[in-house]
């Protein structure tokens, strides 16, 4: 029989395992930097973080932001971080983290979803699993530090 799996909303008391999904997802930081970047994004309506749960264990997240564009009138929702815990990969977690991500973005007026990812070859198996949800390339995405 599968292991069962729960989507939820994050809770403060996650702070720890989503400090260690970031690492995992190459985007290291402390707990403290984790707890206080987690404070603004939960007390924005426009964000929506929602972890995924294996035996009780938090061993997956995604994060959401709505936005608004020139383009169209209705709103879009942005996934900008998807990450399930190495040791997990392959278990069907991130498509149900997809799936919840979908759900929140119809329940909030979207009709478009998307997301970016790293144009690095360790990123392949990622973009592949993305095709196989049926998203598309759209485009190229350009970036400046300031």
């Amino acid at each position: 029989m599968p292991k069962m799996q729960v989507i939820r909303e994050f809770s403060i008391s996650d702070i720890e395992t989503i400090t260690e999904l970031m690492s995992d997802l190459a985007h290291p930081a402390s707990k403290e930097q984790m707890q206080k970047r987690l404070e603004k994004i939960t007390s924005n309506p426009m964000y929506c973080t929602f972890v995924a749960e294996r035996e009780g264990k938090v061993v997956g997240m995604v994060g959401l932001r709505q936005l608004y564009s020139y383009e169209g009138d209705d709103p879009v929702i942005q996934i900008s971080a998807l990450v399930t815990k190495t040791e997990y990969r392959g278990l069907g977690i991130g498509k149900e983290l997809i799936k919840q991500a979908e759900k929140w973005a119809r329940e909030n007026g979207a009709n478009v979803i998307v997301l970016t990812s790293g144009n690095r070859p360790e990123h392949e198996e990622a973009h592949q699993f993305y095709k196989h949800l049926g998203y598309t390339v759209s485009g190229f995405r350009f970036s400046k530090r300031l």
